[in-house]
């Protein structure tokens, strides 16, 4: 958990707008399921915004500063388990230069009576019923927490302590903290508003002037807050030793499931006397960036190191495509491990020992095919299929991504399923984001935005973790995506399915301009098998090809993937009138002379979700949830534009004023840390498969996931 990591001088600039709070109570809410208290709200007005003050009078206005933050890198079960701190400075030390870190507790107590002599540890506060635990008692909790086993400064060369702020109070109306017998140690120090010129000193001692971001980013990465990209991921580990540190809940899922597949299957190596036919259904539900892949993945890596027979089946082309071609180059027997839902029309003999089903929410209802034979189509739902195919089932599903109206693929559905089959079925959800730089401050932003909450949407809050901002034309957000993928991040544009899609032309396989806004002409990504002129990557590894900077994507090349920016160009299928949305179903017309389709009347194109037989509602549904993928795939940044007016000037609305110091995580203006170049595709040949049980991530492992 984190609620906003902005420098000393950012949270000012927010506060200024009075958007701090408001931010910061949202947040809150969105983690502790109840709202802030006043108590809460009272401290981040005052003592933080006094202390981001300080911190600017001492001339170090880039200290970042990250409000309540877990004390761990493991997520507990029960949400109100957490162990937040007040706030985390940190920077670089002016002497060492290494990691400078102060945990710091927030007290707006004016008086305090006494101290409890026989423990020192409970303080008696007036106004206040119960006794308080001493502020220093407080922080070296958190300090153990922070720098233990699990802590994320744990294997990091660091300097960290701590202290309690009371600038409410004097020195002489806390004096009970201070005497004799309290709690001592590097981060027991106490400030009032009588020690402010000794804080400032303090504050010069343990900072540098510069160096914040480069040192906010390590913490934020050992936090699992940047998390690396899951292409990149799989390359460093060439598809075997995973590089994924799962956590909290993402580990128990994978616990459980690698320990219930030990008690089914048994022992490889030993058959056993009377086969075990029992089936065990999985279902693990997630929003986007949870980690549902990860933990796939990993699984995958682990079940498969133990000697069992295991697929991943997905129904996204682009997902398997980029895994087989960009990460399995050259390794048939990783390609061949990936594959399909319509894979399994006829049942492996003997089963599977596991089959992992990611992105589930695509499920059809039938395996079928235009380019089969009738003895080949599904004759059973594909969710029996797969049942029937593996002894240990798991299912990853997020029901907000589905976006086309054959994709039938619900919680409901699964478990029908399995109880048809008199499978034990063990659900789990996973709430805790990974994607978007780990801001669920976005994440919510975007689906307030789309319609997809019950609450009006709210003007984004710039949180340190994620950026947004729309851009004017086309020309502008190719612009930015361009110079940010020159530079080095990853970037794409993508957009709605708002014109007419073209199959590559003539003995060249040319592409066709489909994408048309004014003056700007830019092809879809190639519908082809192969690669086109010019060098265009075919549909399935356009995500992952530098060539593929050149065309736009959809929903269906982008789905599960992501980039450091993405571009995200809105149709005129989702417009914006009278304070709603209105949702459009386009129509084309053929140019005489080439017979090339182009828009007659704007809106959707897509085949399957523009049909007349689809309702308004289940049209509206799948247009927002397109946009809800869209919009998901960066993990720095989103530009957005939209091609009606009204639309932009909504969205920009929205949006807000981007330009503050520091925010635009642009390539040039991250900290080097955080500039890790993107993993080319690994040379062919395949790799040395150990079938031996792999070691867990220790604790100084860097985490990615």
């Amino acid at each position: 958990m984190l609620l906003l990591k902005l420098s000393a001088r950012d949270l000012l600039t927010l506060n200024s707008r009075r958007r701090m709070v408001p931010h910061l109570a949202a947040r809150w809410e969105h983690f502790q399921r109840t709202e802030a208290s006043l108590t809460e709200r009272s401290a981040w007005a005052e003592s933080l915004v006094d202390l981001a003050k300080d911190l600017v009078a001492a001339d170090r206005g880039n200290v970042q500063m990250i409000v309540e933050c877990a004390a761990t890198v493991d997520q507990p079960a029960n949400p109100n388990d957490l162990r937040l701190i007040d706030i985390v400075l940190i920077g670089k030390h002016p002497d060492s230069h290494e990691l400078s870190v102060q945990l710091v507790e927030l007290k707006r107590w004016s008086m305090v009576t006494r101290v409890e002599a026989a423990t020192a540890q409970l303080v008696h506060v007036p106004g206040m019923i119960e006794p308080k635990k001493h502020p220093a008692v407080q922080l070296r909790e958190y300090y153990e927490l922070f720098t233990g086993n699990r802590g994320p400064l744990n294997g990091l060369s660091f300097e960290c302590g701590g202290f309690a702020y009371l600038h409410n109070a004097t020195d002489e109306s806390v004096r009970p903290l201070m005497d004799i017998g309290v709690p001592t140690g590097a981060y027991a120090r106490m400030y009032t508003n009588d020690g402010r010129d000794r804080l400032l000193a303090d504050l010069r001692k343990h900072f540098a002037e510069e160096g914040g971001d480069s040192a906010a980013e390590i913490l934020l990465s050992r936090m699992n807050l940047r998390n690396t990209p899951l292409l990149d991921a799989m390359i460093r580990s060439r598809g075997e030793d995973t590089v994924f540190t799962l956590r909290g809940r993402q580990q128990q899922v994978a616990d459980d499931i690698l320990g219930t597949a030990s008690q089914v299957l048994g022992d490889p190596d030993q058959p056993a006397l009377v086969p075990d036919d029992r089936r065990v259904v999985f279902l693990v539900t997630g929003g986007a960036g949870t980690g549902k892949s990860a933990v796939g993945l990993q699984i995958k890596a682990d079940l498969e190191a133990r000697g069992r027979t295991v697929k991943y089946a997905s129904g996204s082309r682009a997902f398997n495509g980029a895994m087989q071609e960009h990460v399995g180059y050259g390794d048939r027997e990783f390609k061949e491990s990936f594959t399909y839902f319509s894979s399994f029309v006829t049942p492996p003999d003997p089963p599977l020992d596991v089959l992992i089903c990611d992105e589930a929410h695509r499920l059809r209802d039938r395996s079928t095919s235009r380019f089969w034979k009738p003895e080949q189509q599904g004759t059973q739902p594909q969710v029996d299929e797969l049942l029937d195919a593996s002894r240990l089932t798991v299912f990853f599903l997020d029901q907000s991504q589905s976006v086309r109206p054959n994709e039938v693929g619900t919680v409901q559905l699964v478990e029908d399923a399995a109880r048809r089959r008199g499978a034990p079925l063990a659900r789990y959800d996973l709430r805790e984001q990974f994607r978007c730089g780990g801001s669920d401050g976005y994440v919510h932003w975007v689906r307030g935005v789309l319609g997809l909450l019950e609450d009006e949407p709210e003007e984004w809050t710039p949180d340190g973790l994620m950026h947004i901002e729309v851009a004017d034309s086309p020309e502008e957000l190719e612009r930015i995506i361009r110079t940010e993928a020159l530079a080095g991040a990853s970037a794409r544009m993508v957009a709605g399915y708002c014109w007419p899609w073209t199959k590559p032309q003539g003995k060249e396989k040319r592409l066709e301009a489909d994408v048309r806004i004014g003056g700007w002409h830019r092809p879809w990504n190639a519908d082809s098998e192969s690669f086109c002129e010019n060098g265009a990557p075919p549909s399935k590894i356009w995500s992952v090809n530098e060539a593929g900077l050149d065309q736009i994507g959809c929903v269906y090349t982008a789905q599960g993937l992501e980039w450091d920016w993405c571009g995200v160009i809105m149709g005129e299928d989702m417009v914006r009138r009278d304070g709603h949305w209105v949702f459009q179903r386009g129509k084309e017309r053929k140019e005489p002379e080439t017979g090339i389709k182009r828009v007659a009347e704007p809106g959707s194109f897509d085949p399957k979700v523009r049909a007349s037989r689809l309702t308004e509602d289940d049209f509206a549904r799948c247009v927002r949830h397109a946009y809800h993928v869209l919009m998901t795939r960066a993990s720095r940044a989103t530009v957005l534009y939209s091609t009606d007016e009204e639309t932009r000037t909504y969205l920009r609305d929205l949006v807000g004023e981007v330009q503050i110091h520091g925010l635009r995580p642009t390539w040039e203006n991250l900290p080097p840390e955080a500039r890790v170049p993107h993993l080319p595709r690994p040379r062919r040949g395949g790799r040395n498969r150990s079938h031996s049980k792999r070691s867990k991530a220790q604790p100084g492992q860097s985490p990615l996931f």
